[in-house]
């Protein structure tokens, strides 16, 4: 399976999950170390893009493309099982509390879950903890430039 990731080029090759950890996110607390990425490139590019404006936006993005051997352990979490507020803005810590058990058990390497910003797509979180996350291998980074209409206003 590949799977994407837009990193900024210092990070690009850091799939430990410690800057998920700094702060936290919609699916990790802080302090809970978790890689985030995308089944598709416009997906990738639609997860960050919600967090930037034009003059905000940094200039040094790369894509990553993960290749993601068969064998490493993959949990879909049905969108029937998600607290009722997964999708509002900002996101709630009941989402959080699913990532944080999904990491603490360490019964799967990645956790298939729907996206807030694409209804229909997926993100899939790797938990850096697992045994079976070194298997995930870098396939193939490139510099990742933003088409400026995404940010006209």
């Amino acid at each position: 399976m590949e799977l994407f990731r837009l990193a900024r080029a210092p990070y690009a090759r850091d799939l430990s999950g410690k800057g998920a950890a700094l702060y936290g996110a919609r699916w990790n607390a802080a302090g809970v170390p978790m890689v985030y990425t995308a089944t598709n490139r416009s997906l990738a590019m639609a997860e960050v893009s919600v967090h930037f404006t034009l003059a905000t936006l940094p200039p040094d993005y790369m894509m990553v493309t993960l290749w993601v051997p068969d064998d490493v352990s993959l949990v879909n979490l049905d969108i029937t099982a998600l607290p009722q507020d997964w999708q509002i803005f900002p996101h709630p810590f009941s989402t959080q509390k699913v990532g944080n058990a999904f990491v603490a058990q360490a019964q799967y390497a990645l956790m298939k879950v729907p996206s807030a910003v694409t209804k229909g797509d997926y993100n899939v979180l790797i938990n850096p903890n697992h045994q079976d996350a070194a298997k995930v291998e870098i396939a193939h980074l490139e510099p990742f430039p933003f088409d400026m209409r995404l940010f006209k206003v």
